[in-house]
């Protein structure tokens, strides 16, 4: 089972337990800082972190002008961004991860449409294309995965590998498994995890639909497209952060539960009673890692 980075969690289903951890994010300039499209000098900039979810960025963008919140979701329609057809006007994975110059005038419409430029141009530059093309994915696919491993990933080193999780578990046909993507749905970040989420009937919830979610689930940055469209080869199916900086990738399953119980000797408070043994059928894989601090917002 998995948790998303976002925040601490622990789950103990048949023996599973779930974790999740966070970590400080790069920032990225489009084009090098290239001027907003508004006349105007720039006096503010707007600053979006990697990772963040639309809704984040929504209301940076209402901050940074000063408008009423809830100003910049209404605004979407009249934006008329350039979103691939399978996006169906949904912005996510489309405001590319940044820091915008925002120019004296600027609206919301203007800054989305400026977010979503940058992002189509780095998506679209060769290496991405041929990428997703190598891996039998379209632009919109890969940008998708992209937001699971910026999601998922403890570390930079650590993309590249859980790319290579999530190709696997799709080719062999397994759920992902993913609490980034269960998280998404439920519009939340540091929360417990329960069986009833687990069961919840969504399209987000990857521990019950195969394949993709029907959308990114945040914004991925340079480093986590990079890393879906060259992942290192290998067959890991697993993967649990024991401390930071120590993740471990494994293919067997027994060996997996073995990485976990040893995050659980190591984190497990003592003036809590010990966790039931066990082991999650097949089909309730466990990919985890404990948690860190979640980003700020």
């Amino acid at each position: 089972m998995r948790l998303t980075r976002r925040g601490r969690v622990a789950l103990v289903a048949t023996g599973a337990v779930l974790v999740g951890a966070a970590v400080a994010v790069p920032l990225l300039k489009p084009n090098g800082g290239r001027p907003a499209p508004e006349t105007g000098t720039p006096t503010r900039t707007l600053v979006v972190p990697e990772g963040w979810r639309a809704s984040q960025v929504y209301d940076a963008v209402d901050r940074t002008l000063g408008l009423p919140p809830g100003s910049t979701r209404v605004a979407l329609d009249k934006a008329h961004l350039q979103l691939p057809s399978e996006a169906a006007g949904n912005p996510e994975g489309y405001l590319f991860p940044a820091t915008y110059p925002v120019a004296k005038g600027a609206t919301p419409e203007s800054v989305l449409r400026q977010m979503v430029d940058t992002a189509n141009d780095e998506f679209h530059k060769a290496p991405v294309a041929a990428g997703a093309q190598l891996n039998a994915l379209n632009v919109y696919q890969t940008v998708t995965i992209a937001s699971i491993v910026q999601a998922e990933a403890a570390t930079k080193a650590d993309m590249g590998k859980v790319a290579r999780v999530v190709f696997n578990r799709l080719q062999r046909g397994m759920p992902l498994q993913m609490d980034s993507t269960l998280n998404y749905a439920l519009n939340r970040t540091a929360v417990h995890t329960s069986i009833d989420d687990v069961r919840m009937d969504n399209p987000y919830n990857s521990y019950q639909r195969l394949g993709l979610p029907p959308t990114p689930i945040g914004n991925p940055g340079e480093d986590a497209i990079r890393a879906v469209t060259s992942p290192p080869a290998g067959d890991w199916l697993y993967f649990v952060t024991i401390d930071p900086g120590e993740t471990r990738f494994t293919a067997d399953y027994t060996e997996h539960l073995r990485n976990v119980a040893e995050f659980n000797a190591r984190h497990q408070p003592s003036t809590q009673p010990p966790l039931p043994s066990g082991s999650p059928s097949p089909q309730r894989s466990a990919v985890t890692r404990p948690a860190a601090t979640p980003p700020a917002h």
